[in-house]
Order: structure tokens, then C-alpha cells, then sequence
């Protein structure tokens, strides 16, 4: 029987048409199963370490950017990670009073295994459906990642 908090989720009953909603819900879900596969680390900080990882050094007006995140968010953020040892701040030799971030070993590391433990527990979830369901999520990938403004990786060279 659905909680109260779910069934006020659930869209109305005739509802196949209601996408947003359908998919607001089971984003939702799936995130919050995989949640704990983060490292130690709160989701947006876990974002914002691999948008440095991958992008770095950035300067934290451009992770914010990215991030789409307000200015004061991802100055905590990066203290954050910095007193984790995640990140560190080099001045930018151009302007005195500006700054870059940029990944340290500790924080790649971290961000290569939490990548590591989430794509576990999405094949978990993976291993509870049929291989017609995985065979749609396969084909609603690109449109998915598109929707999230995820670059697809590239195929391997032949």
C-alpha cells in the first residue's frame, strides 16, 4: 500500500500522458537509490567535483555557472572540498584578486571510485528489470541525456 507521500506523487489515475510528472517521480527515486553511492559527499558536492575534475581549473563564477548554482552556494562548496582535500585554490596569475579551482589526486580519486559505486548500484536496479525495460532505457538514453545536458561518451575508435 503507497504512503501518503506517494500517492500524492502519483499522478492522477489515467494519467500515462502526464511525462513531467512521470518523470520528475522516477528521477527522483532512482536518485534517491543511489544517493548513498556519493563518496561521503552531499549530491551537489559530488557535481561540483566532477564539473572541476573534468573542466578544472575553473574559476568559481564558471563552476557556478555550470552548476547552475548561486555564487554563495559554490563558495561553501568549494570550501567544502577544499578541507576535504578534494580541491585546491591557486590565484590566478593574470588577476591578484581572482582564483582557480582545480581537482587534487584525493578528489579524482574519490570522484572515480563514487562514480565507481553508483554505476554498481544502477546495475543493481538494472539487474530488477526485464531486458525489454533495459532495451527502453537504452533507447531513451540519448534523449535523457540530452534533457540533463550530459555529453554521450564517444564510442571507442575502431
Amino acid at each position: 500500500m503507497p504512503t501518503a507521500h506517494e500517492a500524492d506523487e502519483r499522478p492522477a489515475a489515467g494519467r500515462d500522458d502526464d511525462v513531467p510528472g512521470r518523470l520528475a517521480l522516477a528521477a527522483g527515486r532512482l536518485n534517491r537509490r543511489i544517493r548513498s553511492s556519493t563518496g561521503g559527499l552531499s549530491h551537489g558536492q559530488l557535481s561540483a567535483l566532477s564539473t572541476i575534475v573534468r573542466n578544472g581549473p575553473l574559476r568559481p563564477s564558471e563552476l557556478a555557472a555550470i552548476e547552475v548554482a548561486a555564487a554563495p552556494t559554490i563558495t561553501r562548496i568549494v570550501a567544502e572540498l577544499e578541507a576535504r582535500g578534494l580541491v585546491e585554490r591557486t590565484p590566478d596569475p593574470q588577476d591578484r584578486r581572482s582564483l582557480f579551482v582545480s581537482g587534487t589526486d584525493a578528489g579524482t580519486a574519490l570522484l572515480l571510485e563514487a562514480r565507481s559505486d553508483r554505476a554498481r548500484a544502477v546495475a543493481d536496479i538494472l539487474a530488477e528489470l526485464t531486458p525489454e525495460q533495459v532495451d527502453a532505457i537504452r533507447a531513451a538514453l540519448p534523449a535523457l541525456e540530452r534533457a540533463a545536458q550530459v555529453t554521450p561518451p564517444t564510442p571507442p575508435a575502431p
